[in-house]
């Protein structure tokens, strides 16, 4: 302590603060995860571009493996595209659907082909802006709770877009 009565108090604040954060930073970041949110806050799960950009490659391949020429999109947990891949010879109106269908399967937390079934109760769904009730779209799950939705577009059927959005779903272990 004798070197740090040199320093001015401001000094000495300053190099004791800069010590703790750097003595505890590995300690934090562990803590930060296993403690709860702060007051007012929520902690949520979140797909990263690695696991992501996994997941839209999977799909893109299982298409691929079959002939198919479609476009994945991958969306987080509030529908923003994480990762868009369009196939070599994906049609143009593939992009936005896949896009759509990613967004819907996330938003609803189920497929879309199970949401396509919902419209036969409650046939204004389809018109909430950015939705596309056509099978393709699958969710991601950590736990019950969405945290992403994978939409494929372009195969002849919409049940092959959703076999292969579920190729990208299970390529992430899920």
């Amino acid at each position: 302590m004798k070197s740090l009565q040199k320093f001015t108090v401001r000094a000495r604040v300053l190099t004791c603060v800069a010590a703790a954060v750097v003595g505890a930073g590995t300690f934090g970041a562990v803590s930060a995860t296993a403690s709860a949110a702060p007051k007012g806050f929520t902690e949520t799960t979140h797909l990263t571009v690695e696991s992501a950009t996994e997941a839209a490659q999977a799909a893109l391949a299982a298409a691929k493996k079959d002939g198919q020429k479609v476009s994945v999109s991958v969306v987080d947990r509030n529908g923003n595209t994480v990762v868009m891949l369009r196939g070599d010879g994906a049609g143009p109106q593939s992009y936005e659907s896949a896009q759509r269908k990613a967004f819907t399967a996330v938003s609803w937390n189920a497929p879309t082909s199970e949401l396509v079934k919902r419209l036969q109760q409650v046939p204004n769904l389809k018109d909430i802006p950015g939705t596309l009730f056509l099978p393709g779209g699958a969710p991601v799950k950590a736990g019950q709770a969405p945290v992403a939705g994978i939409g494929v577009a372009g195969a002849p059927s919409g049940d092959l877009d959703e076999k292969y959005a579920q190729a990208g779903v299970a390529a992430l272990g899920h």
